[in-house]
């Protein structure tokens, strides 16, 4: 069969319902493949007394793995242990809900040691990402 050319390739920063069609169709066919449908998003904020956003930790849970794609703590409350109730939370309710790993990456830049501290170790990194720095992949047993 001759590939069509009326297909294009559109640049769209935004996304929108295409994006989201995108991640769908992608998800339905991890779930035909795996048989696995449940997937927990996971979205923890700190809040100051106004109500302000201080931080916050963003991932989601899919196949015993809880994956962290954020954590982000306000400099206002650093040093006050939030990154690490943040983290506790997560592992926590990942464990509630079947998880055995947890997963994340971090530049060199970033938190590496902390989370190295949390029981996590280094089994891959990527050299200049960005230029000049690494990029770290985590992985942590989970304990029940």
């Amino acid at each position: 069969m001759k590939p069509s050319t009326d297909y294009q390739i559109v640049f769209d920063q935004i996304g929108g319902a295409d994006a989201q069609l995108v991640r769908d169709r992608l998800d339905m066919f991890n779930i035909g493949v795996t048989g696995l449908s449940a997937y927990y998003p996971l979205h923890l904020f700190l809040k100051s007394p106004r109500g302000e956003t201080m931080g916050g930790l963003l991932g989601g849970i899919w196949g015993g793995w809880l994956r962290i794609s954020y954590l982000w703590v306000d400099e206002a409350a650093r040093g006050k242990r939030w990154a690490t109730r943040l983290m506790d939370t997560a592992e926590a309710y990942a464990v509630e809900r079947g998880c055995h790993s947890a997963e994340l990456d971090t530049h060199s830049f970033q938190a590496r040691p902390f989370y190295e501290r949390r029981g996590y170790e280094v089994f891959g990194e990527l050299d200049d990402y960005p230029k000049g720095h690494k990029k770290f992949f985590l992985r942590k047993k989970l304990r029940s």
